[in-house]
């Protein structure tokens, strides 16, 4: 059975860097997704389905359901390793009902922690605007991002609290610490 841990946080939290430095550090073991990457990916190659996603994510805007959890599912089904790291998912309370009703339905995927990455606003913001990686890390898409992460925040804490897997990482730290404080984390759960 393949073990999934979701990692959330902020725009700009290092949810994405944090886990791609989990997964390296344990090749043998862990994959990681970020969904952001993912959807990039798609936008990149210029198809129908990366056009409709770009329409969103240019705009920080939430991607559609069915898109993201087909993409999440797919990553899932191929995953080459047992340990699943995904950043950036749940970002909305129907995402997150929808990847429960589909985990709930299967027994391949086992949901075992979700993690957050817990940064300010004020830090959020100076590293995304720090990083600019690309057309959609700006001041605007920036504030519509955030408004778009902390509107559904609250009920998705409340709802992985009650499952007791909720896991919170101070994200204001260097890399190091909190990368192992995370590592160390989901090897004891794993």
């Amino acid at each position: 059975m393949k073990k999934l841990f979701l990692i959330i946080g902020a725009p700009g939290s290092g949810k994405t860097t944090d886990a791609q430095h989990i997964a390296q550090n344990n090749k043998d073991m862990i994959v990681h997704y970020s969904t952001g990457d993912l959807l990039r990916e798609e936008v990149a190659k210029e198809t129908e389905l990366g056009k409709t996603i770009d329409k969103y994510t240019s705009k920080g805007n939430l991607v559609p359901l069915d898109i993201v959890v087909d993409t999440i599912l797919s990553a899932l089904k191929n995953a080459p390793k047992d340990v699943i790291l995904i950043d950036g998912y749940p970002r909305s309370v129907e995402q997150m009902e929808e990847l429960d009703k589909v985990l709930k339905s299967q027994s391949e995927v086992h949901l075992i922690s979700v993690i957050e990455v817990v940064v300010s606003e004020e830090t959020a913001f100076d590293r995304v605007i720090g990083r600019a990686r690309g057309s959609d890390d700006n001041v605007e898409v920036f504030k519509n991002r955030m408004s778009v992460y902390l509107e559904p925040l609250e009920s998705i804490q409340r709802f992985y609290n009650s499952l007791n897997i909720l896991k919170k990482i101070n994200g204001e730290r260097g890399i190091e610490e909190i990368v192992s404080e995370m590592e160390s984390y989901i090897k004891s759960k794993i």
